[in-house]
């Protein structure tokens, strides 16, 4: 009796902020366990640099000179992470009582898929950058639920969270229109009148315009110039462009429904196409015009999960450009809570299942993570042994390394990505070592080849290898090394 009483009495905001805080910690745990210096984290750590600032993130730079009290960013990981989780914890707590003024825990599901999103596990692998995004969300959260006294506050306070969302990480915008979407339905819900409803939407997107506004005064004119022209532009066929990007996005989700979890989807879209209904049903107005809202919102979200990088000339389709993903989520978790509640008061608490789901897939990338680093220290150790094992390799001036990308170095993990495709497209890592690893082995002559890709990788193969290694050669020409990468051996699977 006191466990069901549990489940659906109505919750403190303390109680809120503690699930939030447990939900949100054991999602990161794999990562915070596998502690692995995620690409661009290898070089951040070895300089201790920001630069984020002509990526247009200018409030990034600022964050790390803050946290570590210096004019850089020295590693200082898992600080900024665990902070991030703190705040999103109470975040979505703000959210969840913006969304339901009597929560239960079911209610406390509706929101978490913004951090349970498994492409959101990308973008918290990088130790410097997950948090920085993260905390970007925090901060488009509160652009939507900020309610002030004044009308100057509930403009000037939004805009100004808003742009500092975008100085952090411009992705987030994809976020806040989504979660505008799921106000709409929201509004539907309550019910509002449309003028209402239209009145609403209007201000949110008046906020969006002062927040882009106030980012191109402060954060914008910091970014490289050649950031600045990498939109799509008229004369370069925009829309077949933006289909193909479209066509590539949904390969890469696509990789995520595998196994169990195309059914798991599949439910909870039937049950969020139900919410509509009974949405629609619940209201005095018509039920076309419920339907309409709903028609309009779930395409958004959808078309959200690329968003803004559909706009951009050099596409990105990295899995940490698909924040949009998580609201999409959100916007069905929202839908389906509302059908499943209309039939029992416990029945909106199967929306744990997906989540489960997402953390399964967690821990399941945390161990790849692990193997990962297995293997990377194993090739950094190989790759500084046979250097400091030649002398004329430690006195060389400058030993290039040729960076070859293969889907095949860590065999280790062969199993899970068969099973977990989309285990592969997180990961993103598929070269053999970098040269920033190298001075954390005491090697301080090798730097990655650039306008040299050519002459490494083709124009020494003809000279005899100083070392010919299982993974790679090195030559030696002059006082010059060269390290030029094997395709990995196409090695057969134990079978047990």
């Amino acid at each position: 009796m006191r466990t069901s009483a549990f489940l659906e009495r109505e919750l403190s905001q303390r109680q809120v902020v503690l699930f939030f805080l447990l939900a949100t910690l054991l999602y990161v745990l794999p990562l915070l366990l596998a502690d692995f210096p995620y690409i661009d984290d290898n070089w951040r750590t070895l300089a201790a640099g920001n630069a984020w600032a002509g990526q247009g993130r200018l409030f990034a730079d600022w964050f790390y000179q803050a946290l570590t009290f210096t004019g850089a960013a020295p590693n200082i990981f898992p600080l900024p992470l665990l902070l991030a989780v703190v705040a999103m914890s109470l975040a979505l707590t703000r959210l969840t009582f913006h969304y339901f003024a009597e929560p239960t825990l079911a209610c406390c599901l509706v929101p978490l898929p913004l951090w349970y999103n498994p492409f959101l596990l990308q973008n918290l692998s990088y130790q410097y950058d997950g948090p920085i995004m993260a905390l970007s969300m925090v901060a488009v959260i509160y652009t939507i639920t900020f309610e002030g006294a004044s009308r100057v506050q509930r403009w000037l306070v939004p805009a100004l969270l808003l742009a500092l969302a975008i100085g952090l990480y411009q992705i987030s915008l994809n976020v806040f229109v989504g979660l505008c979407c799921v106000e709409l339905l929201r509004a539907v819900h309550r019910p509002t009148r449309w003028p209402e409803i239209l009145q609403m939407l209007g201000g949110k997107f008046a906020q969006l315009g002062l927040g882009i506004l106030i980012y191109s005064v402060t954060a914008y004119p910091f970014m490289d110039t050649l950031r600045k022209t990498e939109l799509l532009t008229l004369d370069g066929q925009p829309l077949l462009q933006i289909g193909i990007n479209l066509e590539r996005v949904l390969e890469k989700v696509a990789l995520l429904f595998h196994g169990g979890y195309p059914w798991v989807f599949a439910v909870l879209v039937l049950c969020a196409l139900t919410g509509c209904v009974r949405l629609g049903q619940s209201r005095r107005q018509p039920l076309w015009q419920t339907l309409l809202a709903c028609l309009i919102t779930l395409p958004m979200l959808i078309l959200l999960v690329p968003g803004i990088t559909l706009l951009f000339r050099d596409f990105n389709e990295g899995a940490r450009t698909l924040m949009g993903f998580g609201v999409l989520l959100v916007g069905l978790f929202y839908l389906a809570h509302f059908a499943l509640a209309s039939g029992h008061g416990r029945l909106p608490l199967l929306l744990i299942i997906p989540l489960l789901a997402t953390l399964s897939l967690s821990f399941a990338y945390g161990r790849v993570l692990t193997l990962q680093k297995d293997f990377a220290s194993s090739a950094l150790y190989s790759l500084s042994h046979d250097i400091a094992e030649h002398r004329e390799l430690r006195e060389a001036k400058r030993i290039y390394l040729a960076v070859s990308y293969s889907d095949r170095w860590l065999v280790s993990a062969a199993g899970s990505f068969k099973r977990l495709p989309v285990l592969h497209y997180l990961l993103n890592v598929d070269y053999f070592v970098l040269a920033e690893n190298l001075p954390s082995a005491g090697i301080t002559n090798v730097v990655a080849e650039r306008e040299r890709r050519n002459a490494t990788r083709v124009g020494y193969q003809g000279f005899p290898a100083l070392v010919d290694s299982l993974y790679y050669r090195i030559y030696l020409i002059g006082d010059y090394g060269f390290i030029v990468m094997k395709e990995p051996p196409h090695g057969r699977m134990l079978q047990w």
